[in-house]
């Protein structure tokens, strides 16, 4: 479930909005994108692949809003961790390449 939006990192670009498939994000004018309608998260990720600063935190286990803190060091290092886990962004490794789930594919045909 999508937790947060820096507003120190974000870069106003709305990319989360528009990316996001349940419309969870609001545009706010001079202001980073407003989480509106957290418990419509889906915890699909877009919003935080989609981020080119790794300014929002998406909770991968969530059925309810969390209580995190944004300046905590271990938020910090967890904003944009799934983007950079696969390999999106300037400096990144795609992970393409060791993927090997197409395997599952193969054996069951």
């Amino acid at each position: 479930m999508i937790e947060i939006v820096s507003s120190e990192r974000c870069t106003r670009c709305n990319i989360c909005v528009h990316a996001c498939p349940t419309n969870v994000f609001e545009i706010v004018d001079g202001g980073p994108p407003r989480i509106a309608r957290q418990q419509d998260c889906q915890t699909c990720f877009m919003c935080e692949l989609y981020c080119p600063v790794d300014a929002l935190y998406v909770a991968p286990i969530a059925d309810s809003p969390l209580t995190v803190d944004e300046h905590a060091e271990a938020t910090q290092v967890l904003m944009g961790s799934y983007r950079s886990a696969i390999g999106w962004g300037a400096k990144r490794r795609p992970t393409a390449a060791i993927d090997a789930s197409y395997e599952l594919l193969e054996r069951a045909h």
